[in-house]
Order: structure tokens, then C-alpha cells, then sequence
């Protein structure tokens, strides 16, 4: 069971990847890596969930999954792109990783 959660975890935060990809495929000269490197982090992503979801159910993959992607690419997107950063956003993000430890300690 161990190992399905270090691919789950793995696939979480290959999940922030793909959304980065996609970000720089919109500047100038990076459309063709953007893309290439999103595609990438989506199969790689993709391929460490098939894994997980061996021994941990489809449920909380799932939930563990997108909360660790969509937190890591609020992040990144606050740090490398100046996303607009507020109390609210941080509270968000704050609680999609609580429900992620709440998801982990349940299962």
C-alpha cells in the first residue's frame, strides 16, 4: 500500500506540469516545448495514477490527485507568474491540502 501512495504523490505533483506547459506554450518561442512538456507531464501523471489506483480506491486517487495538482499550480502560479495572491486564495489552497491529509488519514 505504500507504494501506491509514493505514486500517487508522484502523480500529484506531476499534475502542476502539465498546467505550467500549457502556461509557457503561450509565450512566444515556447509554444512547441509548452505543449510537448504538457503532453508529457499528462502521460507521466496519468500513467503514476493507473498505478496508485491499484491499491487505493478510485475516490480518494482522484481527490489526492487533482488537490495536490491544483494547489501546486496555485503556487507555482503565485511564485513564477504573479498570480493575484490573497488571503481568500491562500484559505483555498489551504483547505483543498486539509481535505488531501483528511483524504490520506481516512483511507
Amino acid at each position: 500500500m505504500t507504494m501506491a501512495w509514493v505514486y500517487l504523490i508522484l502523480a500529484g505533483l506531476l499534475e502542476i506540469g502539465w498546467p505550467l506547459g500549457l502556461k509557457l506554450a503561450q509565450s512566444d518561442g515556447y509554444r512547441v516545448l509548452g505543449t510537448l512538456m504538457a503532453v508529457a507531464f499528462m502521460a507521466a501523471s496519468g500513467f503514476c495514477l493507473f498505478m496508485a489506483q491499484k491499491a487505493i480506491p478510485m475516490g480518494t486517487a482522484y481527490a489526492v490527485w487533482t488537490g495536490i495538482g491544483a494547489a501546486g499550480a496555485f503556487l507555482v502560479g503565485v511564485v513564477f507568474f504573479g498570480d493575484p495572491s490573497s488571503f481568500g486564495r491562500w484559505l483555498g489552497a489551504a483547505l483543498i491540502i486539509s481535505g488531501v491529509v483528511v483524504m490520506k488519514l481516512a483511507s
